[in-house]
C-alpha cells in the first residue's frame, strides 16, 4: 500500500523520545503539510494528542503500514520551520548534547504566529457636499454623533477608526448604522507591530554616512572583496576602544545590501541601547529591525514574519537574533564577541559564535567578529591562521588612550585609608568636578561572594590542584568549584600572618552614599540591577548622563559596554580584584577585558582621559597589561597558563552536570559516568576531574554533581558525550537529568 508518511519529533524534552516517530498523513492533509510544520498527533498507549514537528515527508514506510497512526491535525498558526532550521537544530543537538526538541525550539524562537494587528479606517462613500448635507440632516434629528462624523468626513474622506471612536467619541453602533445606510465603509489593513522606539522623533532622521579612515576602508574592502570572489570566511577585527568598528560594520552591510544580501548584527543585550539602534536606523531606515528581550511576543513574531518575507535587510539583537529566517543571508556580525552572554545558560548550551559559523557555512555567508579585547578562543584561531585577522589601532576622534594609575590598596591600608575610595581617586574626582567634566566609577561585581584575600599583602586562597581561587561558602569552608577540594575558612593570612583576610563586601549603593558625603554638591547617578528594573530605566539613566544632568555615574559592568560620552575624562575601577579571583579559569581574561573596556570610556573626544585602577594585586599580569592596553602581552602570558593546565582554547573541556532529586542517587550516577568514561576511553586518555558537588550543591531540592573532562581533541569529547547519552538512555535514569556543556564559560 502506497501513501504519504511524516517523520515527526514529539514536543517532549526527554532522551527516551528524542527521535522521529512515523505517522500516516490522512487524505485531507496531503499537499497541505510541509517540513517544519507543527501538527497534533496521537502518542503513547492512551493516544493522547500532543504537538510535534514534521522532520521529513516521505512515501517510504519504515514500519508495517497498518500499525502506523494518522496525523490528527495541523496546529492553527503553527510556524513552519525551513529545512535549514531542521538541519541546524540537528547540528546543535549533536554538538551540544541536548534533545532534538530543545534544539528545535532554540532555532524557532517564535513558537507560533501571533494574531496580526489590523488597522481599521472609515471611508466616506459620498462626495463632500452630500456628506455635509447629511450632517445637517442628522443635526436636525438630534443624531449628533452621526452629524459629527459626517461633518468630519466631508472635510477628510478617510479617517482612522481609533480617531473616530476616541477623539470624536462615535460608537461602533453608530458607525455600523452609517455603513448599513451606504454612506461609509470600514476598510481593514494588516500592519506590523513596531519593534523600534518612536521613529517619528527628529533624532531618527536619516544622516549621511561618515568618511571611513584608511584603516577602516582597508578592512571593509578586504572582506567585501573576498565575498565578491566567492570566498566565505570568518574574520576577526581587533580594534582599540573608539576606533570606529561600528562604521566598518555599516559599510559592509551597505555593500551586502547592494549585492542583494541580508545581514544579522549580534550585540550583547546589555549594550543594545537606543544609541546603537539610532546609528543603524539613521543609515538604513525601515530596512532595519531589532530583536531583544523587551519585545512582546507579538512584536517578536512580527519581526520574524517581516524577515521571512524579505521586508527587512538587517536584524539587530542579542543571541536569539541569530536565528532570524533570512533567505538571502550574506553576513553575520558579532560585536563585542568576547562577551559571556553569547553562550547560552540553558539547554542546549550553545555558543553564538560557533553556531554562527555553522549558519554561515550552510547559507554561504561571511562571519565578522569584532572586539577591542577578543576572546582567547577567537584570537587563538587567528594566530593559528584558521580565521583572518584585521586591526584598527587608532581612535577615530584622534584622542589618545587614557593615562592609567594603578593604586595599591595594600599601601592605602598601611597609611590609614580604610575608605572604598583611594586618595588618588578622590583627588581626581575633585579636579573633574571643578572643571565641570564627568566621571564614571565602575564596581567590578563579578563573583560578589567569591574569593578570599589578604588586605595586607594581597595573598589569595587558591586550590592546590586547579590553580583557581577557592570560594567562600556559608558553612565556613573554602571550596574549589572544579575538583571539589575544600578546607576550613582561615582567620590569619598564611603568607604574612595578617588578620585582614576576608571576602570583599561593597556595593554600588554604599559607593553612592560615600560620594554624596564626600562631595555634597556632586550630582550622582547609580546604575545597577536595582535602578534598572523598569522597562525604560536603563535608557533614562544613560540619557540623563549623556545630557550632562549628572557629574558622576556609579555602576556595575553595564556602564562600561560600548557607551560613548565625550565629557567623561575620568574612570575609576573600585575593585579590580573582584573578577580576578572567582574560582574560574577565565578569571584573568575577564578581568583584563573588563578593565580595558572600562578604561576605554575615558578621553574618547579631544579632552584627555585618566583611569584609576584600585587593586590589592597591582603586579598581576591582567591588571598590568590592561593598564598598558596591551592585548598582545596579555594573550601571550595567559595562553601559556591555559596550555600548561589544559584549558580552552589550547585544549577542550566538557562539563557533565548530573541533576537528581535524591542526593545518594545523583552521587552514584555521577560516579558511574566518571568510571565509564575512564574505562571506555582509556586509550584516548581524557583528563577527568571529579565528580564533585557543584558550586551550588542544591537548587529547588535538586542535587547537583559535576564532572569535568579535558582533552586536546574536541571530537573525543563529542564521542564521550554520545556514548554517555546512549548509556543514560539504556539505564533509564528517569529521576535524573544529565546536561552536557562544552567549553563552559564558568565553573559550575
Amino acid at each position: 500500500m502506497k501513501g504519504i508518511f511524516a517523520n515527526i519529533i514529539v514536543d517532549i524534552s526527554h532522551e527516551k523520545v528524542d527521535r522521529p516517530f512515523q505517522y500516516r498523513v490522512p487524505d485531507e492533509l496531503i499537499g497541505k503539510l510541509a517540513v517544519g510544520m507543527s501538527v497534533m498527533i496521537p502518542f503513547g498507549k492512551g493516544n493522547k494528542l500532543i504537538k510535534g514537528y514534521i522532520m521529513e515527508l516521505t512515501d517510504i514506510p519504515e514500519y508495517e503500514v497498518s500499525k502506523l497512526k494518522y496525523v490528527d491535525s495541523m496546529v492553527e498558526g503553527g510556524v513552519s520551520a525551513q529545512a535549514d532550521s531542521i538541519r541546524l537544530a540537528w547540528w546543535i543537538k549533536e554538538h551540544y548534547g541536548s534533545t532534538m526538541i530543545a534544539a528545535l525550539k532554540t532555532v524557532l524562537p517564535v513558537k507560533q504566529k501571533m494574531k496580526q494587528v489590523v488597522k481599521k479606517a472609515i471611508c466616506c462613500l459620498v462626495d463632500s457636499d452630500t456628506a455635509f448635507a447629511k450632517s445637517e440632516e442628522f443635526e436636525k434629528k438630534h443624531q449628533t454623533a452621526k452629524a459629527r462624523l459626517m461633518r468630519e468626513l466631508a472635510e477628510q474622506p478617510l479617517l482612522p477608526q481609533l480617531l473616530v471612536t476616541g477623539k470624536l467619541n462615535v460608537t461602533t453602533q453608530t458607525i455600523r448604522s452609517l455603513e448599513q445606510a451606504g454612506l461609509i465603509k470600514i476598510t481593514e489593513e494588516n500592519v506590523y507591530r513596531n519593534a523600534l522606539p518612536n521613529t517619528t522623533d527628529h533624532h531618527w532622521k536619516a544622516i549621511g554616512k561618515k568618511q571611513l579612515s584608511h584603516e577602516q576602508q582597508a578592512v571593509a574592502d578586504a572582506i567585501i572583496g573576498d565575498f565578491r570572489l566567492g570566498v566565505r570566511d570568518t574574520y576577526l577585527l581587533r580594534g582599540v576602544t573608539g576606533s570606529g568598528k561600528t562604521e566598518v560594520y555599516m559599510e559592509l552591510i551597505e555593500q551586502m545590501i547592494a549585492e542583494g544580501k541580508q545581514a544579522i548584527v549580534l550585540i550583547p543585550e546589555i549594550a543594545l541601547t537606543y544609541q546603537t539602534l539610532l546609528r543603524f536606523y539613521q543609515r538604513f531606515g525601515d530596512r532595519v529591525s531589532v530583536m531583544n528581550s523587551k519585545l512582546s511576543p507579538g512584536e517578536r513574531s512580527d519581526q520574524f514574519e517581516r524577515a521571512s518575507k524579505g521586508e527587512i535587510d538587517i536584524m539587530i539583537g542579542p543571541r536569539s537574533a541569530l536565528f532570524t529566517p533570512f533567505t538571502r543571508l550574506g553576513l553575520i556580525i558579532i560585536d563585542e564577541e568576547h562577551e559571556a552572554s553569547y553562550k547560552s545558560e540553558t539547554m542546549p548550551k550553545y555558543h553564538a559564535r560557533e553556531v554562527a559559523q555553522e549558519i554561515c557555512r550552510m547559507k554561504s555567508a561571511s562571519l565578522l567578529l569584532g572586539s577591542a579585547t577578543p576572546s582567547l578562543e577567537s584570537y587563538y584561531l587567528a594566530k593559528e591562521n584558521k580565521i583572518k585577522l584585521f586591526y584598527l589601532n587608532n581612535r577615530l576622534a584622534g584622542g589618545e588612550l587614557p593615562f592609567v594609575h594603578i593604586v595599591d590598596l595594600r599601601e592605602e591600608l598601611k597609611q590609614g585609608n580604610r575608605s572604598i575610595l583611594s586618595r588618588k581617586l578622590k583627588e581626581l574626582l575633585e579636579d573633574r568636578l571643578e572643571k565641570k567634566q564627568q566621571s564614571m566609577l565602575f564596581l567590578n561585581r563579578r563573583g560578589f561572594a567569591g574569593f578570599v584575600s589578604c588586605r595586607a599583602c594581597g595573598h589569595v586562597m587558591k586550590c592546590p590542584h586547579c590553580d583557581v581561587s577557592l570560594s567562600e561558602h556559608r558553612n565556613g569552608k573554602l571550596v574549589c568549584h572544579y575538583c571539589g577540594f575544600e578546607m576550613p575558612q582561615v582567620t590569619k593570612c598564611p603568607q604574612c600572618g595578617s588578620k585582614y583576610i576576608l571576602g570583599f563586601r561593597a556595593g554600588t549603593q554604599q559607593i553612592e552614599e560615600m560620594l554624596l558625603k564626600e562631595f555634597p554638591k556632586a550630582r550622582v547617578l547609580r546604575m545597577d540591577a536595582d535602578t534598572t528594573k523598569s522597562k525604560d530605566s536603563y535608557e533614562k539613566i544613560l540619557s540623563q548622563f549623556a545630557n550632562e544632568e549628572a557629574d558622576i555615574l556609579v555602576g556595575t559592568q553595564m556602564i562600561v559596554k560600548g557607551h560613548d560620552f565625550p565629557k567623561v575624562t575620568l574612570v575609576g575601577v573600585i575593585a579590580a580584584d573582584m573578577s580576578l579571583h572567582v574560582g574560574d579559569y577565565r578569571a584573568a581574561e575577564r578581568t583584563f577585558q573588563l578593565l580595558t573596556q572600562a578604561a576605554g570610556r575615558a578621553g574618547r573626544s579631544t579632552l584627555p582621559g585618566e583611569v584609576v585602577i584600585q587593586t590589592y594585586q597591582p603586579d598581576h599580569y591582567a591588571v598590568v597589561h590592561a593598564a598598558n592596553q596591551d592585548y598582545e602581552g596579555f594573550y601571550e602570558e595567559e595562553i601559556s597558563y591555559r596550555d600548561l593546565m589544559m584549558y580552552p582554547p589550547v585544549a577542550n573541556m566538557m562539563a557533565i552536570l548530573v541533576l537528581s532529586n535524591d542526593e545518594l542517587t545523583g552521587t552514584c550516577h555521577a560516579n558511574e559516568l566518571a568510571d565509564a568514561i575512564k574505562s571506555s576511553f582509556a586509550k584516548e586518555r581524557p583528563y577527568v576531574i571529579g565528580p564533585a558537588s557543584a558550586s551550588i550543591g542544591k537548587i529547588n531540592d535538586i542535587y547537583r554533581n559535576v564532572i569535568y573532562i579535558k582533552h586536546r581533541d574536541y571530537h573525543v569529547l563529542v564521542r564521550i558525550k554520545d556514548e554517555m547519552e546512549a548509556m543514560i538512555a539504556e539505564k533509564e535514569w528517569n529521576t535524573d537529568t544529565v546536561q552536557f556543556d562544552f567549553n563552559p564559560m564558568s565553573a559550575y
